[in-house]
């Protein structure tokens, strides 16, 4: 007997919920899963990076003038 799909949802780790929920498109690949940020903490301080090998980067988009004012 096999449990129902919100029952096995609901044993699922955020991580396996993640990567469940970014691979289940059609054309979804194991790169889609691919962690993009890093978080980190010290001394109560959270920070959380992007990823160096992440392949979408926060910034202007393509086609974009780069701010040099901010």
């Amino acid at each position: 007997m096999t449990k129902p799909d919100d029952e096995r949802v609901d044993e699922m780790t955020n991580e396996e919920k993640r990567h469940d929920q970014l691979t289940s498109a059609p054309d979804a690949t194991e790169a889609d899963a691919a962690p993009r940020v890093e978080v980190s903490e010290h001394d109560g301080i959270t920070r959380v990076d992007i990823a160096p090998d992440a392949p979408v980067r926060p910034g202007p988009g393509p086609g974009m003038p780069i701010d040099d004012e901010g």
